[in-house]
């Protein structure tokens, strides 16, 4: 029978008939699958170097933020590598540099504190949740990372207008301050609306921008009213 099937495929194939196939042929050798090569960043864990790399190295990556805020362009930095220390930061300063600033204010200025950082944070979830509703392609603490950043600029206007009034209250402190706070203003709105611009639908970009430009105006506004007792 096997002799009649290989007559058969000789017939069909004239080339095997000059093909000698023998039954027991030795196989040598190892078989091994090729991996990718082993990197030592594999090896590397977060629970095995010392505090003091930890913390630099954490400080590093909200100083290059901050640059990224400073200087505000189309990048994925600030969502890729999400942390909200650094908003945390800007909203306890800006929140102190506030405090005891109204002029109604009885003792301490305790209430503006909790003031400034319920505005800082309830205004910053409401727009993530409204950029989620819309169809908005980033997660929630990303969109709070990125809205918590870019309140940079309008804490350096904080500090200069305290700066500023320190000389006087007049005038032409205000008209500073103006100048100050409206750039501050235009700066953070822009930087924030750059990072998460690409994130929305096009034909709903303009309603994802207003209730930023809203959020910011309000902080701004806090920092312009703003009188030392």
């Amino acid at each position: 029978m096997e002799s009649r099937k290989a007559w058969e495929m000789t017939g069909k194939f004239p080339g095997l008939a000059d093909v000698s196939i023998s039954q027991d042929i030795p196989v040598e050798g190892e078989i091994t699958v090729p991996v990718g090569s082993h990197s030592p960043d594999e090896d590397f864990s977060t629970l095995d170097e010392p505090v003091k790399d930890t913390i630099m190295r954490d400080l590093k990556a909200v100083g290059k933020k901050f640059v990224h805020v400073m200087y505000p362009k189309k990048s994925s930095a600030l969502l890729r590598d999400w942390d909200l220390w650094g908003p945390l930061v800007l909203c306890v300063s800006l929140a102190l540099m506030l405090q005891g600033g109204s002029a109604d204010s009885k003792d301490d200025g305790g209430p503006q504190f909790a003031e400034v950082f319920v505005i800082i944070w309830f205004g910053a979830v409401v727009i993530t949740l409204n950029s989620k509703l819309l169809g908005g392609t980033i997660s929630f603490f990303q969109s709070l990372c990125v809205l918590g950043y870019c309140v940079m600029p309008l804490t350096v206007a904080m500090l200069v207008c305290r700066l500023v009034l320190l000389a006087g209250a007049g005038t032409v402190s205000f008209i500073i301050r103006l100048i100050v706070v409206g750039a501050m203003f235009g700066w953070s709105t822009l930087a924030s609306t750059a990072f998460l611009a690409d994130s929305q639908p096009p034909n709903r970009k303009a309603l994802v921008v207003y209730p930023i430009f809203l959020f910011y105006f309000v902080i701004s506004w806090m920092i312009l009213t703003f009188t030392p007792q």
